[in-house]
């Protein structure tokens, strides 16, 4: 119950302001939960306690030394807010997703919403109106800005309940794998098919390149999945091309393997452009404040570059809080991935797909944050779909089967 009422207040973008601080449905009650839920998580109520989740109470407690270092007087205020969204997120996914049904019934919600949201988006891409942004400012009550952006391919930008286009996309994208492999095993071939055609078209209409990276790596791993499916050792030979690609481009292109990367990463060269300066200057700031951060300080870069956002996840991280928090976080973040996906799950193959369609999530997700940032309640949500997924380091295989498609 209470992952459906997260789930259904991510859509419901009306919130108050409190003095400076501004609540939404999904801020209180992940402020509702996060205290007793963190207790109950390291008193052993959730399954073993995970290095992961120390190394993510680490990068939290880390954000809030940076803050108190460079904005005293501001620290309180938004190191909560970080704490709230992300140690919050993370720890109803931990919490109340422990085992495969509640994760399959988890993936059929998120399914479902993007299904019955898919005519409004459509609807918004031809005439720029949030219709729930809308419908909610009728009550009086404030939500994130309807916002206007520059058309592409003729459509609108479609943020619907969410602070920008690229986290509609994002929310898109992350039911990509999750639901074509993870339930592979409960839905027909042809459903799967027409219901991911549905997602791949939600996610589009965010016009967010990052947003469309992320499905894309999604479908390239699983048609890699299905294609070798008789490889013992696919994923490791996929891993190994990786490396040796990423060698070849450094010897061989005059830019690091990164701008390469973002410059094909996105709708045009002068988002390429800006994209590359940013984590060029980024990396300028970074190495300037290697510990703390440069907190909520403007960041340096130079006269000509307007910009003020960060378009790189990772990169505001280390840049904003310092190189710890990034290792706290990105440790944490990887080693779960390469636990779950090392975890010997041969004779269930419905555990093995929900595992695939997961690990196969954020891995896609993972390139995404290189040319995208998120805030807000996506930036809890990505988390909650993370911890979503830790119930299978407790999971044991039940029930043995035929090898499966992926």
């Amino acid at each position: 119950m209470v992952v459906l009422v997260y789930m259904l207040l991510l859509l419901l973008p009306a919130g108050f302001s409190i003095g400076s601080v501004y609540l939404t449905g999904t801020r209180i009650l992940l402020a509702c939960v996060i205290v007793p839920l963190a207790v109950r998580l390291f008193c052993g109520h959730f399954g073993r306690i995970q290095l992961t989740d120390i190394l993510f109470l680490l990068h939290f407690l880390w954000v809030g030394l940076s803050l108190m270092i460079n904005n005293p007087m501001q620290a309180t205020e938004n190191a909560g807010s970080i704490g709230v969204e992300f140690l919050g997120g993370y720890l109803i996914g931990r919490a109340y997703v422990r085992d495969r049904h509640s994760f399959a019934a988890l993936i059929k919600i998120l399914t479902t919403l993007i299904v019955l949201c898919f005519p409004l988006a459509v609807i918004e891409s031809q005439n720029g109106t949030s219709v729930p942004i809308q419908l909610w400012q009728m009550t009086g009550l404030s939500t994130p800005p309807d916002l206007s952006i520059d058309r592409r391919m003729g459509l609108e930008r479609v943020q619907l309940a969410f602070e920008h286009p690229i986290h509609w996309g994002l929310f898109c994208t992350i039911a990509t794998s999750l639901y074509f492999v993870g339930l592979a095993r409960q839905h027909s071939f042809g459903l799967r098919v027409m219901i991911l055609a549905v997602i791949c078209a939600s996610c589009f209409l965010s016009l967010s390149s990052g947003a469309l990276l992320a499905a894309l790596v999604q479908i390239g791993l699983i048609l890699w999945g299905f294609l070798c499916r008789r490889l013992a050792q696919k994923w490791l030979v996929l891993s190994v091309g990786v490396v040796a690609l990423y060698i070849l481009v450094d010897l061989l292109s005059n830019r690091t393997p990164i701008q390469v990367f973002m410059s094909y990463a996105t709708f045009s060269a002068q988002s390429a452009y800006w994209r590359s300066a940013i984590f060029q200057w980024g990396m300028v700031n970074i190495w300037s404040a290697p510990m703390t951060g440069i907190g909520l300080h403007d960041w340096l870069k130079p006269i000509w570059m307007h910009t003020t956002s960060i378009d790189n996840f990772w990169l505001f991280i280390a840049m904003r809080f310092g190189l710890p928090a990034f290792v706290f976080l990105s440790v944490g973040y990887g080693l779960a991935l390469w636990r779950v996906g090392r975890k010997n799950f041969q004779g269930d193959p419905t555990l093995r797909q929900m595992r695939c369609g997961w690990v196969l999530c954020f891995v896609g997700l993972s390139l995404s944050l290189t040319t995208v940032h998120i805030w807000g309640a996506i930036y809890g949500f990505v988390f909650f779909v993370f911890g979503a997924g830790l119930w299978m380091l407790d999971e044991a295989p039940t029930s043995p089967h035929d090898e499966y498609p992926i």
